[in-house]
């Protein structure tokens, strides 16, 4: 690998395919040189086309370009700088003890199954502007963290930890028995938002505006919040529900 500009430069037909197999959600695009030929190139694009990575021909010239005199057999891979934290080590940061926990009230976001990349970056964006001080994502049926998330971020994705891990459900529990209290949202709440104490060490769970949270992730919410809507909509786009109540959230903070 090399890096140019904080971004890392993956060279080579066998070293690109392997990050595409290993860590396709570090890649942001594929860029191969125009009339580039063969069985790992084919793998490659299949590769890239199956995980949703964008692949870009280029002239032979910009690959030389950006490898600086490396060899890189016509692929180049471009990964993302921005890397995700670990899950324990992000709350370590945040606040180690349940003393801490119970002293600082950090509100943390967890995000289930949104798997639009623009709606998971204005979820960064709002998180980042209130305060909050980690995000939770799942590997699995989860937009990924790439440039598209960062641009709709506007940037806030480099400046808020996000740490992804296997099991929510099984995370949620972990941070309940760290001294948390866990809110999920759901439309059917009969608790309203205004009703809810979120002045206290608080895991915000949203869900997407179709399908929601799975069901096992629901199931470790302590409560669940509706918002309020005396309107004719249904429900709202994901990033503005967490945007009303994570500035909410920093409203009860600030003035109680």
């Amino acid at each position: 690998m090399s890096s140019v500009d904080d971004v890392t430069h993956i060279l080579g037909r066998k070293p690109v395919r392997e990050a595409l197999e290993n860590r396709a959600d570090e890649i942001d695009k594929v860029l191969i040189q125009q009339g580039a030929e063969g069985e790992i190139i084919g793998a490659i694009r299949g590769a890239a086309d199956r995980l949703g990575v964008q692949v870009q021909y280029v002239p032979a010239v910009k690959l030389n370009r950006m490898a600086s005199g490396a060899n890189h057999q016509g692929v180049i891979a471009v990964a993302l700088p921005i890397q995700y934290h670990e899950f324990d080590d992000m709350l370590a940061a945040i606040a180690p003890t349940l003393n801490d926990v119970q002293q600082q009230k950090p509100l943390l976001l967890a995000i289930d199954r949104v798997s639009d990349p623009h709606n998971f970056g204005a979820l960064l964006r709002t998180a980042h502007a209130v305060g909050v001080a980690g995000v939770i994502v799942p590997e699995t049926h989860m937009a990924p963290l790439n440039a598209t998330v960062i641009k709709a971020s506007a940037g806030a994705a480099s400046r808020i930890p996000v740490a992804r891990v296997a099991d929510l459900s099984k995370s949620l529990y972990q941070l309940k028995e760290r001294g948390y209290w866990v809110a999920g949202t759901s439309a059917t709440a009969k608790q309203t938002l205004w009703e809810a104490d979120l002045n206290r060490p608080t895991v915000l769970v949203m869900g997407s505006e179709g399908r929601g949270m799975r069901s096992d992730v629901e199931d470790q919410c302590d409560y669940l919040i509706s918002i309020p809507m005396p309107g004719s909509a249904e429900s709202l786009n994901v990033s503005v529900a967490a945007a009303v109540v994570l500035f909410e959230a920093l409203r009860v903070r600030t003035t109680s």
